[in-house]
């Protein structure tokens, strides 16, 4: 008994600075918790498979999971539908508190596997995931403003938007979705980061995927403070859909990236 006592007290002490460390609130000022949207369908939630180093902690990145609650950032970071698992939210976070060490990094994971651009509008109900994308996405984004301050929207989208019957309106909907987005979260000069749905050797694009890529290629172009990723070289699953746990987090290196290159030396200021 007094061995499995101090086994439990044990526990309980190195668990300790980390559940302190769940409230980055309390611990730094509003300005100094940077908080990114993530947003879209499934490979932005993520579909790859977890590994040890996904499960690792950092004490300065957390996510707003399903309760509404700052946690240490982890894989499955999303919760839009059970297949969740490695993302790229996870390497961005990481990467952009490397690049700042005076500040917290707060992630709010908001996608919703399948849903289209269309769902992704007020009042839409997503009848595969008993959800509403837009709306769930404002009210997370909300609570999450109480705590810090939005620095950044991270979109991947456009599988499900990539076939005739809707291909060629993507473009201004795509459009409209940033300027609603920034109207609603008070956020005119907040970073927009769109990623390249996936192009993979053994799934050639039909020309609907090829109308999507190229809305996404041409908004640095067409709407101000806009990145855009590519997927090069990137490796699905085995699904020909989804990305590989590996490729996300490459996928999440490349947003980093764009991100850095957008907002040149402001991402180093608090």
């Amino acid at each position: 008994m007094k061995t499995m006592l101090k086994v439990l007290m044990a526990v309980l002490y190195f668990a300790m600075p980390w559940v302190q460390a769940a409230e980055p609130p309390v611990a730094t000022s509003k300005e100094n918790f940077h908080l990114y949207l993530l947003v879209g369908q499934s490979n932005m939630a993520g579909r790859g498979v977890v590994e040890d180093q996904d499960k690792k902690m950092n004490p300065k990145v957390f996510m707003l999971n399903k309760s509404q609650k700052w946690v240490p950032a982890v894989d499955p970071m999303h919760f839009d539908k059970s297949s969740a698992g490695v993302g790229l939210g996870k390497t961005f976070g990481n990467l952009i508190s490397e690049a700042n060490p005076d500040i917290v990094v707060g992630l709010i994971p908001c996608a919703v596997g399948g849903s289209p651009i269309d769902s992704w509008r007020p009042g839409q109900f997503y009848e595969p995931t008993k959800s509403h994308p837009w709306d769930d996405a404002i009210q997370r984004s909300k609570v999450a403003l109480k705590d810090g301050t939005l620095k950044g929207i991270l979109w991947h989208q456009g599988e499900s938007d990539a076939n005739e019957k809707l291909a060629a309106s993507y473009e201004g909907k795509l459009h409209d979705l940033i300027d609603r987005f920034r109207k609603e979260l008070n956020a005119p000069q907040v970073p927009f980061i769109a990623g390249q749905i996936g192009k993979f050797p053994d799934q050639p694009w039909a020309k609907w995927q090829e109308v999507v890529n190229k809305a996404h290629m041409d908004l640095p172009q067409k709407v101000k403070l806009v990145g855009f990723v590519n997927a090069d070289g990137l490796k699905h699953k085995g699904d020909k859909v989804h990305f590989d746990s590996e490729s996300y987090r490459e996928l999440g290196r490349r947003y980093a990236k764009a991100y850095f290159e957008l907002t040149g030396k402001a991402q180093t200021e608090k």
